[in-house]
Order: C-alpha cells, then sequence, then structure tokens
C-alpha cells in the first residue's frame, strides 16, 4: 500500500531485541499498528511482535525494564514482494491474523499489508447517495406516492430540463427506453437505417432493431472518442447517392465527454437528418459551455446505478419542444387514448419513471457538479500517478468542453509495455480491484458483424484499436484517496511483474 500522512513507514515498526518491554510497549502504542518487526543487526525479520507477546511475557514474570530478547524463537508469517491482495487475505485467513509484514530476497521486511486495507473490494463505479434523496423518498411513501408518475416525477423532469437549459424532460424507466422512445420520435421504422457511434455499448443500438430498422456504423476520431465527423460525412454521401440516407444519428457522448457537435449537426443538417444525442454517460459535462444531452432533436440520459448520479434504475429523454416530450410521457404510459375507459389506437410502452425513483433521482441531482468535481479530482490523481510509465497514456479531454470524467480511461501501448489490457484488468482483480476493458465496437459484435462501418481514416477502425489498448479504471466519486493510492499502487506492481 502507498502510505498515507497517518501510516508509519516499515522502518518505524522495527525493533531490536535489545530494546525493553516497556520502549516496545510504547513503540506499539506509536505506530498503532497492532505489531513489531523484531530484527536482527542485519536487518533481516526474526519474527514478529504483538501486544499480547508482550503481555504473555510480563504474565511469565519478566520486568518492563527486562529486553524483549526473552521472547521465543518464532518463525514469522510473511509475504513475498509482489504479493496480492487475495494472496494475502488466503495466507491471514489460514492462520486468523490480520497484518502480513511483506519481506524482499533477503528476507529484510519491506512493507506492511493489513487486512483493514485489502479486504473492501474496489469496484469500477459504485452509486454515491447524499442526504438529500431519504426527505424526498420519505415524502413519497408519506404521501404514499409510490407507484409510478406522482409529484417527484414531475418535479425531476422539470429540475433536469432547467438544470440542462432544455425545454422539457419524459422521465422514464432506463436509458435503453429514452433511445428506444426516441428513435419511435423521430419516424424510425421496419426497414430504415440508423448511423449509429461505432464505440458504444450495445444498448445505444439495440433499440435500432427494437423498431425493425438496421445500424450503420461510425468510427470515432482520435482527439475525442466519439463520432468522427468525417466518417459521418462520408457514410452520409454514401448513402446520399444510394438513394438511402438513415432516418437519424445515434450520436454517443463516451465515458463523459461530449461528441464535436459543431461539425456534426452542420454534416448532418445539410442532409436533413436529425441526432438523437445518447448522454447517458455525460451528464454534467459540456460542449462550448453547453449541457451535454441538448444538442439532439431529443436526448437520452441514464441514471443507472453506475452512473455519475442514480435512481437505482431509471432515464430521461429531453428536448427542447415541450409537444415532443409530451408524445413521450403518452408513448410510455401504455399509449392511453383519452376515454373513460382504457382506449388504445397505436403500440406503446410501460416506460415511466416511479414516483420513488425520481425522489432519489431529485436529491442526486442537487449533487451533480460536486460528483463531477470528484470524479474529475480521481483522474487527476491517476494521471499524476501513473502518468509516467511508459507506454502509459489516457482518453484525451477534448479540447473543446469538460468531460465529467464519468470513467478514467487508461491506454496501454503495445509497442511500448508488454502489459495488455486483459492482463493488467486480470492482476488488478487479484488485488481485489475491479477495471474493465473499453467498450467493444459494435462492429465487432457477433450481433452486428455483418453490419456497414465507416472509419475515421484509412488506416482502420480507431474503434478497435481504442477497445484493443484501453482499460477503465476505478472512477466512483466517493473512492478515497488511500482507495485510489490502492489502485496506483497495484498497477505499479504489475508493470513491474510483466
Amino acid at each position: 500500500m502507498t502510505p498515507d500522512e497517518t501510516t508509519p513507514d516499515i522502518a518505524q515498526l522495527q525493533i531490536s531485541a535489545d530494546a525493553t518491554l516497556r520502549q516496545a510497549l510504547e513503540q506499539l502504542g506509536t505506530t498503532a499498528r497492532g505489531i513489531l518487526l523484531l530484527v536482527g543487526s542485519d536487518g533481516t525479520l526474526l519474527r514478529t511482535i504483538t501486544d499480547g507477546d508482550l503481555r504473555r511475557l510480563l504474565l511469565d514474570g519478566a520486568d518492563l525494564d527486562d529486553t524483549i530478547a526473552a521472547l521465543p524463537d518464532q518463525a514469522p508469517v510473511t509475504l513475498a514482494v509482489g504479493w496480492t491482495a487475495r494472496s494475502a487475505l488466503a495466507l491471514m485467513n489460514e492462520r486468523s491474523i490480520h497484518q502480513l509484514p511483506v519481506v524482499d530476497d533477503a528476507n529484510r521486511p519491506v512493507e506492511l499489508v493489513l487486512r483493514s486495507d485489502i479486504d473492501t473490494p474496489i469496484l469500477l463505479s459504485t452509486p454515491h447517495m447524499s442526504d438529500l434523496e431519504q426527505d424526498f423518498v420519505a415524502e413519497a411513501f408519506e404521501t404514499n406516492w409510490v407507484a409510478p408518475l406522482g409529484p417527484n416525477v414531475d418535479a425531476f423532469e422539470v429540475e433536469m430540463a432547467e438544470y440542462l437549459g432544455a425545454g422539457a424532460a419524459a422521465a422514464l424507466s432506463s436509458g435503453t427506453a429514452a433511445i428506444h422512445l426516441g428513435l419511435r420520435l423521430l419516424g424510425v421504422e421496419s426497414g430504415d437505417t440508423v448511423f449509429c457511434s461505432d464505440l458504444t455499448f450495445v444498448a445505444s443500438v439495440n433499440p435500432v432493431r427494437y423498431q425493425g430498422a438496421e445500424p450503420v456504423f461510425i468510427d470515432s476520431e482520435p482527439e475525442s472518442w466519439n463520432m468522427s465527423p468525417s466518417a459521418l460525412a462520408e457514410a452520409l454521401d454514401d448513402a446520399k447517392a444510394r438513394g438511402t440516407l438513415p432516418k437519424a444519428v445515434i450520436v454517443v457522448d463516451l465515458y463523459g465527454q461530449s461528441a464535436d457537435f459543431d461539425p456534426i449537426a452542420e454534416i448532418s443538417e445539410t442532409h436533413g437528418v436529425p441526432i438523437l444525442e445518447d448522454a447517458a454517460e455525460s451528464l454534467g459535462a459540456t460542449y462550448k459551455g453547453r449541457a451535454s444531452g441538448t444538442f439532439g432533436r431529443v436526448g437520452a440520459l441514464s441514471f443507472n446505478g453506475n452512473k455519475i448520479i442514480t435512481s437505482s434504475g431509471g432515464g430521461m429523454l429531453v428536448a427542447d419542444d415541450e409537444a415532443l416530450m409530451e408524445r413521450a410521457r403518452h408513448l410510455a404510459t401504455q399509449a392511453r387514448a383519452p376515454a373513460p375507459h382504457y382506449e388504445h389506437t397505436e403500440i406503446g410502452y410501460n416506460y415511466r419513471m416511479s414516483n420513488v425513483l425520481a425522489g432519489v433521482g431529485r436529491g442526486q441531482l442537487r449533487v451533480l457538479d460536486e460528483r463531477v468535481d470528484a470524479r474529475r479530482d480521481v483522474f487527476a490523481r491517476y494521471e499524476k500517478g501513473l502518468g509516467d510509465i511508459e507506454g502509459v497514456a489516457f482518453m484525451p479531454e477534448a479540447e473543446y468542453g469538460r468531460s465529467n470524467r464519468w470513467l478514467s480511461v487508461m491506454t496501454l501501448d503495445p509497442s511500448a509495455t508488454p502489459l495488455t489490457p486483459s492482463r493488467l484488468i486480470a492482476s488488478l482483480s487479484e488485488d481485489q480491484i475491479e477495471a474493465r476493458h473499453v467498450w467493444k465496437p459494435m462492429h465487432m459484435q457477433p450481433l452486428y458483424a455483418d453490419r456497414p462501418l465507416f472509419t475515421h481514416d484509412s488506416s482502420g477502425a480507431f474503434s478497435a484499436r481504442a477497445f484493443a489498448q484501453g482499460v477503465c479504471l476505478p472512477s466512483g466519486s466517493n473512492m478515497t484517496v488511500g482507495q485510489q493510492d490502492r489502485v496506483i499502487t497495484a498497477i505499479h506492481r504489475a508493470f513491474e511483474r510483466c
């Protein structure tokens, strides 16, 4: 572990045989780690000493001014350099102990591993609750508004629209539902095509097939990792020449960063094709000072448990057109027609958010800016702690906007290091740390392998290179500095082992 300011270094835990019991007890109290390391004159580890060991000496008649040389010989239980959390925990459990010294090849102690530092897994992106959500949820319970719809739903829509600077919003059951409804509102039907970002999660694309349409994939650009304007222009020109212009373009804001919307919007408008912005990962980000999620005819948000704010589940559709959002709400409530009985003239969906979950979302929205700042701080610490390793780089922040850094993404240059994303992810898993590959591009997915891809340039798909080299690191806004130090140290160890 990388020690923080309150953690004694390994030298402070060491003690020699000529120290008295009194000195040993005082040193135990000062270091507050529950263990001392008895070392010989050559610095090698002879045994470990606990408070219990010293008390047993006193009970056997020793005096506080006697030396600890009276302790019986005892082979220490140790870890070797290169240990992992999994192996350390297994040994701790086997011996019913909570600390383990790490020794080098010469049996000199170099580190102390504490169970409390490694026992809790570090996950990729966990929910981060504030103290505000409970008030809105309690109100829902007190008023018995626990079913879909209610005051929290209405207020969440208004508050989100105001935060984004959008005209209106419709609170839904998921981000996927938002994309699906968005496509329906844009008139996507069976037999149509929809252009989609290639480097994304499959939920950005599956709703295209819900509508019986087919996707065409557009590569990313290296500057932002988002949709390449040049690839989009080529694809639209090709479609126009064929007489098969798409019904819509789904532009994904990847890992918290907005796409370059000025050229994308200009290209799309030239061909009369509307944009659906998938801002599921980018809430709180900006593009040229404007909020992410507001650049398409409609925009889709997600409040899944791993997102920057969460309602445990849920999503939202936003647009400047209130009439369009009223249409979305209608379709999301089974498209029930106004009648004294259940009347239906078209297909609808059970896509509305519950009043309870909307209450959670309202509380989360109030701390969104704090969550963005926290995730950006996480990224900055990774960049500082890992950026000097040969072969390591990070997903860039485009100069046109401010990313929310939903996930911190590191890349490994295969020409500079033998460590691959797969090996690093496996190594971190051994240390109880969750990391993941970058999204596998849609054109590489078996489900969509037969669909066309327009690449950014002639060098091949950038999205495939990002997948081959990228690693998503734990990025939660509730990560402690100690947890992040643990990740950084584990990554350094992985490079040392490769």
